[in-house]
């Protein structure tokens, strides 16, 4: 797999993660300590994030069970 395809296939889970818990990016971002336009970033695969990166996303969704 790609660089670019994981980012996409990265940004396809933080998206359905976060439409399944019913938060905006906007919301999501300000729980992560993030800005809006970068999480939508990370949604479409644009950036690759890093791992602190992705650890304030995991603290900022909920846990879905």
């Amino acid at each position: 797999m790609t660089g670019s395809a994981l980012q996409r296939r990265f940004g396809r889970v933080v998206r359905a993660h976060r439409e399944q818990a019913g938060i905006s990016q906007e919301a999501l971002a300000f729980k992560a300590g993030l800005h809006r336009t970068y999480v939508s970033m990370l949604e479409r695969g644009v950036r690759n994030p890093t791992l602190m990166v992705i650890d304030r996303l995991s603290r900022g969704l909920p846990l879905l069970l």
